[in-house]
């Protein structure tokens, strides 16, 4: 990341989200803050980044899809993330009118993948870091990823990288094999409500 994003960036952000759900519902434009598009040109939002945005309803996830690494630009991969976790996460049908105003955003910046070089499963164990990591598992086509936040449903890397297998279509153990090629990343993250 080229530098830490601030707070009112990442407001920024987030309102940006929030329009776009609003854009693509038909929901009354007025109530988008009008000073949006100028903030959106701030030169931070050029840069190309891994994003992910999350939505939550009543504290569950309601959706969250992201992009590891940039391909356009952050105002973009925002508002294009934002809608793909709205509408087309495929675990939960696509968000209606009603709910959106119960939905509450939270937004990921990603630092590159580095890969993790690691001898064995209990070196692995030991160099990664819980609340700090985000982690990309990979095996042959089968790839996942878990945000750092998902630490805090699964505090033990064991059940972490067990999860991680599962959730790439492998067997909960196939992290111990030594087999799997493992990235790690550190997100920047903004949430509408402060947990």
């Amino acid at each position: 990341m080229p530098e830490q994003l601030t707070a009112e960036q990442g407001r920024t952000l987030l309102d940006l989200a929030r329009a776009a759900l609003m854009k693509e519902l038909g929901e009354d434009q007025s109530r988008i803050p009008n000073d949006l598009d100028q903030r959106l040109q701030d030169p931070a939002f050029d840069h190309k980044l891994g994003t992910f945005v999350t939505l939550h309803l009543k504290n569950n996830l309601r959706g969250c899809i992201g992009s590891l690494e940039g391909t356009e630009p952050l105002r973009d991969n925002i508002a294009n993330n934002a809608r793909n976790a709205a509408f087309h996460d495929p675990r939960f049908p696509p968000l209606g009118r009603n709910e959106l105003p119960e939905v509450d955003i939270e937004i990921s910046v990603l630092t590159s993948p580095q890969a993790l070089e690691y001898t064995s499963a209990q070196d692995l164990v030991s160099k990664l870091r819980p609340k700090v990591d985000g982690v990309i598992l990979k095996k042959g086509m089968a790839q996942s990823t878990f945000l750092p936040q998902v630490w805090e449903q699964l505090p033990q890397p064991e059940a972490f990288l067990s999860n991680l297998c599962l959730k790439a279509g492998l067997p909960a153990e196939a992290w111990r094999q030594g087999d799997i090629q493992i990235f790690i990343y550190q997100v920047q993250s903004f949430a509408e409500k402060e947990a």
